[in-house]
């Protein structure tokens, strides 16, 4: 299953990434853990891990990253 978009943005109340998958009418949010300066290719490591522990096939060219 893919999801239609996925967006990682910083969450400055919790201090860490949310990772926000959308399939669908669903949308699931899931913090992971990276520093707020961290690099985009780790970044992505860190939502490719979240989105396939969600049962998703990983897309990452349909990342999008809010810093």
């Amino acid at each position: 299953m893919r999801a239609d978009r996925v967006e990682l943005s910083w969450d400055a109340a919790r201090s860490n990434w949310l990772v926000r998958i959308e399939a669908g009418e669903e949308v699931i949010r899931r913090h992971c853990v990276a520093s707020k300066n961290a690099d985009e290719q780790t970044l992505r490591l860190a939502a490719r891990k979240t989105i396939e522990d969600e049962g998703y096939e990983p897309d990452l060219s349909q990342l999008i990253i809010r810093r």
